[in-house]
């Protein structure tokens, strides 16, 4: 089955000069996704075609521990190799992994109770993330910039949704990974970004780094900036022979160890999202622009003998930026051990609502047809507390 006629009804209140309140937040009608005409889908939800969003996928599912969300009183076994550190928000500690970071944790909303019990494969996490949903009998669930595109379409030469570095693939298993438009019909198919861009200052890709990771996030800058609504940035397009966030420590496979953490994955990533954060600051950009970072699952609690951490969908962390959400912020806690939440366990799906509903699409009026019955197509709420 298939649909590709797809809309909702108009925004009927735009937010706050001076902030986004949950109420305007969500402040948005909607129809059935199944049935409308061309016509009805031009309408969209116009007085929020202003915002736009980055989703960035960690590939592979960093580790908690190593990042936002350290145990510095567990014994060594769990706590791992690093240090932690102050951030810019008092009580609030990171990972000695992520430094520059930890300067901006006033811009920051993190969540450290992201956790999913379906099986712990990179795939299951990678659908969820994305569309809200694991596709069940060939029924497959679009990509949430294909939803926020079928719903408010571009209105010019410029895609509403586009990938970076490329489509996942051979991330582990043969399964969909919840990167394209799925039952809404390929008029919505994500465009993955091949566009050639002008050449930035100096200054500007010092900001990110030189690493491969800093290239990624300044052309989703570049695709925001000219016009695009829903960026997907895949730091690693595949796992195979390479560093990344997969680590198992497994030499023989290529899998990082925590000190490739140390050395490359955290310093890159630390620096490009930082200057990614400052950049869109900058161009007066980054009250309009939601930025979210995290993977697929996280990691063990305990450290294996081949100094890395194993696959763990129990419990992980993700942060979200700009969109005027309040910075400084927690929302949900882990255990002693980071291995499983003891408060507000929240899913990858609600991260996908929270994404759609940023930019003016009613998450809970979005529907769909299947075995005969009609249910919502992301089945999750969004994060709307994260606005005060």
């Amino acid at each position: 089955m298939s649909a590709d006629q797809t809309g909702t009804g108009l925004v009927t209140t735009q937010g706050r000069e001076d902030g986004v309140s949950r109420r305007d937040f969500l402040c948005v009608g909607g129809l059935s996704v199944v049935g409308l005409s061309q016509a009805a889908l031009a309408r969209g939800p116009l007085a929020f075609a202003h915002r736009r969003a980055i989703l960035i996928m960690m590939t592979g599912g960093p580790s908690q521990l190593e990042t936002f969300d350290p145990k510095p009183e567990a014994s060594s076994s769990i706590r791992g190799p690093f240090q932690t550190i102050e951030t810019s928000v008092p009580g609030l500690r990171f990972s000695s992994t992520l430094p520059l970071l930890a300067q901006r944790a006033d811009r920051l909303a993190i969540v450290r109770s992201l956790q999913h019990d379906a099986a712990p494969i990179h795939e299951t996490g990678q659908q969820l993330l994305q569309t809200g949903r694991l596709s069940t009998d060939g029924f497959l669930f679009p990509h949430w910039g294909s939803i926020v595109a079928s719903q408010s379409p571009s209105r010019n030469a410029v895609p509403a949704c586009e990938i970076v570095n490329g489509p996942l693939s051979e991330t582990g298993v043969k399964a969909y990974r919840g990167q394209s438009s799925g039952i809404l019909g390929s008029e919505w198919e994500p465009v993955v970004s091949r566009r050639e861009h002008p050449e930035e200052p100096e200054s500007i890709r010092r900001m990110y780094g030189s690493s491969d990771c800093g290239k990624l996030l300044l052309r989703s800058r570049q695709l925001i900036e000219a016009g695009t609504r829903c960026v997907t940035v895949n730091l690693f397009e595949t796992l195979q022979d390479r560093i990344t966030w997969d680590c198992h420590g497994d030499k023989h496979c290529g899998a990082a160890t925590l000190t490739d953490y140390q050395d490359k994955l955290c310093p890159d990533f630390d620096r490009a999202l930082s200057g990614l954060l400052d950049d869109l600051a900058l161009r007066g950009m980054l009250d309009d622009t939601l930025v979210i970072a995290t993977g697929e699952f996280g990691r063990t609690p305990k450290v294996n003998p081949n100094q890395g951490r194993n696959h763990w969908p129990g419990c992980w962390s993700g942060v979200l930026a700009g969109g005027k959400l309040t910075g400084g912020s927690v929302l949900g806690a882990s255990d002693a051990t980071a291995s499983e939440p003891i408060d507000r366990p929240v899913s990858p799906g609600e991260l996908t609502a929270t994404l759609i509903a940023w930019c003016g699409i009613d998450v809970s009026a979005l529907t769909t047809a299947f075995n005969n019955a009609q249910f919502p197509l992301v089945p999750y709420t969004p994060l709307t507390e994260l606005w005060g």
